[in-house]
């Protein structure tokens, strides 16, 4: 095992993808030559010269010159700087990046990854804080995967890099300085599994990217109290690993769904939504969801601290449906 933070695990796993495959090259904004705004490409121009590919300030041409990349063969990166900006490009990705293998009859594969650097981040406002999953849950072709840890931002990686359709790996700002344990040897986080990462009786919690860690921190004040949950982290949101939820679900009879995202239209919706369709008699209270309120990211902390998930709503969702208590 090595220690790594998460930004040197992602780089780590851009390395040997790179090495292993020299149709992989990574495209956006600033990367060659500030080596990326949160150093995960760092070193990496130098190492691989003519496969890191600064371009103009044009998220529509990244995506674009992208897709075109994946259709003859190659196997682009391309970063968003922000996942906010998806937004500049979202008729290349809805409508062209999730649709061609479909549209040519299976012909093309579309081995395609976007980095999308979301969440929210102290000061960042509005347009640069956001978690835009619940935008692309309805698109088909699309996959989306959230890693919570250094090693399962590297697994992930990997893995989307070798996937033949087109990933969306959302990786959150504020976990890039964080570090943990990495494999040495050679790994990959499957795409499409979740895992559970505290096992308990309960109460489930479905949670994932930042909000697994502050699941796991719920969990620690609400063992003191008595209370065990089963914490699951989803690790790919789309398609998400219904069978390992549900299979917790009818062992606790509650669930809790916490992500970062607003919670109006967010991907806990749909994930509720199926759970209480596969287990609903099983459970025995209703499904709650913990996210951001229902209006955009504040710029000021006090409004910022009001609006954003923490660890004690995660406590009071738990609460609330193990013993029924009213909010």
């Amino acid at each position: 095992m090595s220690i790594l933070s998460f930004s040197e695990a992602t780089l780590q796993a851009m390395i040997e993808e790179m090495e292993r495959d020299p149709t992989v090259f990574v495209m956006g904004e600033d990367i060659a030559r500030q080596g990326g705004i949160f150093g995960q490409f760092k070193g990496l121009p130098d190492r691989f010269p003519g496969r890191v590919l600064d371009t103009p300030i044009s998220e529509t041409a990244i995506l674009g010159s992208a897709l075109g990349a994946a259709l003859t063969g190659l196997r682009p990166v391309a970063d968003m700087h922000f996942a906010d900006f998806i937004s500049v490009a979202y008729d290349e990705l809805v409508n062209q990046i999730a649709k061609n293998r479909y549209m040519f009859g299976g012909q093309a594969n579309i081995p395609l990854v976007v980095r999308a650097p979301d969440g929210i981040v102290p000061g960042a406002a509005a347009q640069h804080s956001q978690s835009v999953e619940g935008w692309l849950m309805n698109i088909p072709g699309l996959i989306m995967v959230s890693p919570s840890s250094p090693a399962t931002a590297k697994g992930l990686l990997k893995s989307a890099i070798r996937s033949n359709n087109p990933v969306i790996y959302f990786e959150h700002k504020v976990l890039y300085p964080q570090k943990g344990e990495v494999p040495d040897k050679e790994f990959l986080t499957p795409i499409g599994k979740a895992e559970v990462r505290r096992a308990g009786k309960d109460v489930t919690i479905v949670a994932y990217s930042i909000m697994v860690q502050k699941a796991l921190e719920a969990a620690q004040n609400l063992s003191k109290e008595g209370i065990e949950v089963e914490i699951i982290d989803l690790l790919t949101i789309k398609p998400f690993d219904l069978e390992t939820i549900v299979t917790s679900t009818r062992k606790t009879h509650r669930c809790v769904i916490a992500h970062e995202g607003v919670v109006h239209g967010g991907a806990g919706a749909e994930i509720a939504s199926q759970v209480q369709q596969e287990a609903f008699y099983y459970l025995d209270a209703p499904i709650l969801r913990v996210g951001t309120k229902n209006v955009p990211i504040p710029f000021s902390p006090p409004l910022l601290d009001f609006v954003a998930p923490k660890v004690a709503n995660i406590e009071q969702a738990v609460k609330q449906v193990l013993y029924r208590e009213g909010r």
